[in-house]
C-alpha cells in the first residue's frame, strides 16, 4: 500500500433524518488511520433529501465530503446503495473504505467487494497501522476471541465496522469541500423500492439513537421482576435492552438484545442491571460514555469497564434509584 491512506467514509441517516451515531463514530476512525499513516478523508453520505445533514456531519473530520442525493437511495435498499458506492469508489480511488455495520451496510458491502473483486473484513472494532500497513481487529467465535486482520496489496481495503467502537466526532472541527455525486442506476441496481420504514416499539425504546440505556439481565432471576428495569428506563426517558440470555429464555424481545449477536450501542450513559458482564455482551456496549453496574457479585466482570460500580441487591438499589430521579425531577 503506497505511503499515506486516502479513506472514503459512509454515511447513513436514520429514520429520523439526522446521521446515525455509528456516522459519526466512522469520521474518528478514518482520522486515526490518516493521522498515524497521512493522507485524506472523504466522506460519502448516501441517501434521499440528506444533503443539509451530509454537510453538517462532513465537518466533523472530512477533507472533503461527495453527497449522493437521490430518491433512488431512500431506504438505501442494496441495489441502488451498491452502485453509489461503487461509482463513489470509482471517482475517489480510495486506499481504505469504511462502511457502517449496520442492517443496510451489512447488505450493500459485500455486493460492493464482489464488483470490485477484492476482500472485505466485516465487523471490525479497532484499527492501527502496524510498519506501514493497516490492520483491523475483528472478534470472532461469538466474541470468545480477537483476530487481527492485515491489509496487503493495492487493493482498497474495505471494512464494516461495528458500531460502538470508536468515539463519536463532533461537528465543526474542519471545513471540508462538498461536491455531489451523480450515480448512473441501471435498471438492475432499481429492483428493489423502499416503501416504509417503522420504528420497533415506541420511541424510547430505540435503541439506536438512544441517550441513555438502561438494560437487565440474569440477575433480575423472573421475567416479571423486568418492570424494574422499564420503571427506570422511563423515568430517565431512556431505551430498554437485555442480554441473550435474558432474550434467548423468552423475557425481552430480540430487538432488544444487547451484544455481539444483537445490537451495538453506545450511549452516553449505559445502566446494567444484574448483567455479569460476559464478553459477547460487553462488546455491545463498551463504547458508551459512561457505564453504571450494579451487581451483588463483587467479582462480576462487568465491574472491570464500569465508570461507577454498585454492589448490593438490585432488588433494592433499582426501586429506590427511580423514586430519587422522579423525585429530582418533579
Amino acid at each position: 500500500m503506497k505511503r499515506g491512506m486516502d479513506v472514503l467514509v459512509v454515511g447513513e441517516a436514520a429514520i429520523s433524518g439526522t446521521p446515525r451515531p455509528i456516522a459519526w463514530e466512522l469520521l474518528t476512525a478514518a482520522r486515526q488511520v490518516v493521522d498515524a499513516a497521512g493522507g485524506t478523508v472523504t466522506g460519502l453520505f448516501l441517501g434521499s433529501g440528506i444533503a443539509a445533514v451530509a454537510r453538517e456531519w462532513g465537518t466533523a473530520g472530512a477533507d472533503r465530503v461527495i453527497i449522493a442525493d437521490d430518491p433512488n437511495l431512500d431506504g438505501l435498499m442494496a441495489d441502488a446503495a451498491a452502485a453509489a458506492l461503487t461509482r463513489a469508489i470509482a471517482v475517489t480511488k480510495p486506499d481504505v473504505v469504511l462502511i457502517p455495520g449496520t442492517t443496510a451496510g451489512r447488505d450493500y458491502a459485500p455486493m460492493v467487494a464482489a464488483r470490485l473483486g477484492t476482500g472485505l473484513a466485516a465487523d471490525c472494532s479497532e484499527l492501527a497501522i502496524d510498519d506501514g500497513t493497516l490492520t483491523a481487529t475483528r472478534s470472532v467465535l461469538g466474541g470468545r476471541a480477537l483476530t487481527k486482520i492485515r491489509f496487503l496489496g493495492d487493493d482498497p481495503a474495505m471494512m464494516t465496522i461495528r458500531p460502538g467502537s470508536f468515539a463519536k466526532a463532533e461537528p465543526g472541527a474542519r471545513e471540508p469541500a462538498f461536491e455531489t455525486l451523480q450515480v448512473p442506476f441501471a435498471p438492475d441496481d432499481l429492483r428493489m423500492e423502499h416503501i416504509e420504514t417503522s420504528p420497533k416499539g415506541s420511541s424510547v425504546s430505540r435503541l439506536d439513537s438512544a441517550d441513555i440505556v438502561v438494560s437487565g439481565g440474569r440477575g433480575l432471576k423472573e421475567p416479571i421482576q423486568f418492570a424494574l428495569v422499564e420503571d427506570l428506563a422511563n423515568a430517565l426517558g431512556a431505551a430498554v435492552g437485555a442480554t441473550r440470555a435474558v432474550v434467548d429464555a423468552g423475557w425481552r424481545p430480540h430487538q432488544e438484545q444487547i451484544g455481539q449477536t444483537g445490537r451495538s450501542v453506545s450511549p452516553r450513559l449505559y445502566i446494567a442491571i444484574g448483567v455479569s458482564g460476559a464478553v459477547q455482551h460487553n462488546v455491545g456496549m463498551q463504547g458508551s460514555d459512561y457505564i453504571v453496574a450494579i451487581n451483588r457479585d463483587p467479582d462480576a466482570p462487568i465491574f472491570k469497564i464500569a465508570s461507577f460500580g454498585i454492589v448490593g441487591d438490585l432488588f433494592e438499589i433499582v426501586p429506590a434509584l427511580t423514586a430519587e430521579v422522579r423525585n429530582v425531577k418533579t
